[in-house]
């Protein structure tokens, strides 16, 4: 089974820039999507509802055009989440969860700090509610596999100029200490697992001075899985070559059937 994960940054402009070539050249068994910054009503149907696919879409209520994540399934899950039931984390469209009887599927999109002290602030409470939320999955014997934009790199390997961005949200020292210790919780991170030297290899870059071209980018979009699936990653790939976005694809494999849960690490 392979699962991939794409920031669109707006669904309706990455439509126009190749998106629904790329879906129908790949027919992902599983899609998660991040910032789709539109209502459903606002993208076409082929895109909204494809045939073959169960979707699932969370446009944020608070501020129209504005955050938003998405899942496109070939698998009927048990049954969908739409966040963390806390009001201040929901209302940005920010989760969709695909329930499954022995594992749980979340499309994220972490908030970005970079408007201030603030938030900051909220994006590391959000983080938290995220993590309470993975760990109480686990404890009813659910495994957790998380895909999206994470909005933080996690080492200086993930990024092309640290020293430049020590200070610059995204790659804070407190929002990389939160992903230690969500790694230290019981969670992987597949494609650095699977490619623990792997450097140059981004997920973002900015729109400004042709950094995408110049490769200056940020690996800032993870696949991870609780530390119980590690055996069943097979592979997990970041799509440089893909357009249509600041950010490009990546995808993780997972062979089938999932072990019985282990709660040990996480209790």
């Amino acid at each position: 089974m392979r699962i991939y994960s794409w920031n669109v940054n707006g669904i309706r402009s990455a439509e126009k820039k190749g998106f629904a070539d790329w879906f129908n050249q790949t027919r992902p068994e599983l899609l998660c999507l991040q910032e789709i910054r539109a209502e459903k009503e606002q993208v076409p149907e082929s895109i909204v509802a494809p045939e073959g696919y169960f979707c699932y879409w969370n446009s944020c209520q608070k501020k129209k055009g504005y955050s938003g994540t998405a899942i496109l399934s070939q698998i009927e899950p048990d049954s969908v989440e739409y966040g963390f039931g806390i009001d201040e984390f929901d209302e940005e469209g920010r989760v969709v969860q695909l329930v499954f009887p022995d594992w749980v599927l979340n499309s994220i999109y972490f908030p970005n700090g970079g408007q201030g002290e603030d938030r900051v602030d909220y994006k590391l409470r959000f983080y938290d509610a995220f993590l309470d939320n993975c760990l109480s999955w686990i404890k009813r014997g659910r495994h957790v596999v998380t895909l999206g934009d994470y909005n933080t790199c996690h080492t200086e390997m993930d990024i092309a100029r640290p020293a430049e961005n020590e200070n610059v949200s995204g790659f804070l020292p407190v929002e990389r200490a939160w992903i230690d210790k969500y790694i230290a919780a019981g969670f992987e991170d597949t494609f650095r697992t699977l490619h623990p030297d792997a450097r140059d290899t981004y997920t973002w870059w900015s729109n400004r001075a042709n950094s995408r071209a110049r490769n200056v980018g940020w690996r800032i979009d993870y696949a991870f899985v609780d530390a119980g699936l590690s055996q069943n990653v097979s592979d997990a790939q970041i799509y440089t070559e893909v357009l249509g976005s600041d950010h490009c694809p990546i995808s993780v494999d997972l062979e089938m059937p999932f072990p019985p849960i282990s709660t040990e690490k996480q209790e």
